[in-house]
């Protein structure tokens, strides 16, 4: 169990607090408790129509994402009694890198749109609560410049594979030598999903953003086509963290055999995601995904999951399925967009703090050892 004052404590110590901005820039906005459906409302009011659409749109027909939460609501807790449980240890280690709660922030692009600091502010709110960041390629500010933000925290990089095979390069030995942790290869983009949202709005980065770690940031707007990626292979696994000097965790995997294969060329870990429901559609859920590759790499790799990750019962969940952590997106975007890093430190804090209380009254003291007969299939 976490001591009232150590590393793993749910509250950040007040100099944490403030040097992650904490305060609320609108405290008439804040609710008692964490209400993500209010945050995206506030974010919803405050963000261009097209801007708030690439958030939170998906592809095609939408059902993936938004079947995505309902996905977790498909187990039921089996909570324990008489345990003497009055707190729960929630840090643990990802990669070898300690964290103080197992919720982290999942890569998504040009934050820049949500507010005016960007990648920067929500790199201080995981900091402050001990959170772990994966920054992505599509950052408005360069993966140097979010590094130098956690001051030695614990952070991933997300990389795309570019079309120019040494500028995809370029970008991994720049995360190895600017301290990120770990290389994130992300490998269900061959080629975008159709977004109609996107597609209606004629979606292009707004002026005066850029994107930042690409060689021709030049503040010019690029289309929704001119944002697709090239295409990974398994080679590329060992070949790009050799490149970068990292362990690399393999981000959009819904298969167990494909799980194996990637821990067999080389990754440390898997990444359980439908990508926020914006690829393939209708795909099957992270939840019902996750217990499959878990079985399938057993202890050879650690297993994460997003995609629809909304209450601290739902974190709960993915850990009792076999995940090591959940990063989340869309709330993270919702908690920037409406207050910079004190509401994506809302957010995380919020979610940690629901996920300790879910975890008392299961009977549960440990986020790194959560039985899967903690929970059950609905009936």
């Amino acid at each position: 169990m976490a001591s009232d004052n150590g590393p793993d404590n749910l509250v950040p110590p007040p100099q944490a607090r403030a040097e992650a901005e904490v305060t609320p820039e609108d405290p008439g906005q804040v609710a008692p408790f964490l209400d993500l459906a209010h945050l995206e409302a506030r974010a919803r009011d405050l963000l261009p129509p097209d801007v708030y659409d690439y958030y939170a749109g998906g592809s095609d027909t939408e059902t993936t994402m938004r079947e995505a939460p309902e996905a977790w609501r498909s187990y039921r807790l089996r909570p324990r009694v008489l345990r003497g449980v009055t707190q729960a240890q929630l840090g643990t280690e990802l990669l070898g890198s300690h964290v103080r709660t197992p919720i982290g922030v999942a890569p998504w692009a040009y934050q820049g749109m949500a507010h005016p600091d960007g990648e920067l502010a929500t790199a201080r709110a995981a900091v402050a609560t001990g959170a772990l960041m994966t920054a992505s390629t599509s950052a408005t500010h360069t993966l140097e410049e979010i590094a130098a933000e956690a001051d030695g925290a614990p952070q991933w990089f997300q990389l795309y594979r570019q079309h120019s095979d040494a500028h995809t390069k370029d970008l991994a030995r720049r995360a190895g030598d600017a301290g990120y942790r770990a290389l994130v290869m992300t490998v269900d983009v061959p080629l975008l999903g159709r977004r109609h949202r996107d597609m209606t709005n004629a979606f292009a980065l707004p002026a005066g953003l850029r994107m930042a770690n690409h060689p021709d940031a030049d503040g010019r707007r690029p289309a929704l086509t001119e944002l697709a990626t090239a295409t990974w292979t398994f080679d590329d696994i060992a070949r790009f963290g050799e490149v970068s000097g990292l362990p690399v965790v393999v981000k959009g995997v819904l298969r167990g055999d494909d799980a194996v294969r990637c821990v067999q060329a080389g990754a440390s870990a898997v990444w359980v995601s439908t990508h926020g429901g914006r690829q393939a559609d209708p795909a099957v859920s992270s939840t019902h995904a996750l217990p499959e590759i878990v079985d399938a790499v057993g202890d050879d790799a650690e297993v994460y999951a997003d995609g629809g990750i909304r209450t601290g019962a739902d974190v709960l969940t993915a850990l009792a399925l076999g995940a090591r952590a959940v990063f989340l997106g869309r709330p993270i975007a919702w908690g920037l967009a409406g207050g910079g890093a004190a509401g994506v430190a809302q957010v995380l804090e919020g979610l940690t703090e629901e996920l300790a209380h879910t975890m008392v009254l299961c009977g549960l003291d440990d986020v790194r050892s959560v039985p899967r007969d903690s929970i059950t299939a609905a009936r």
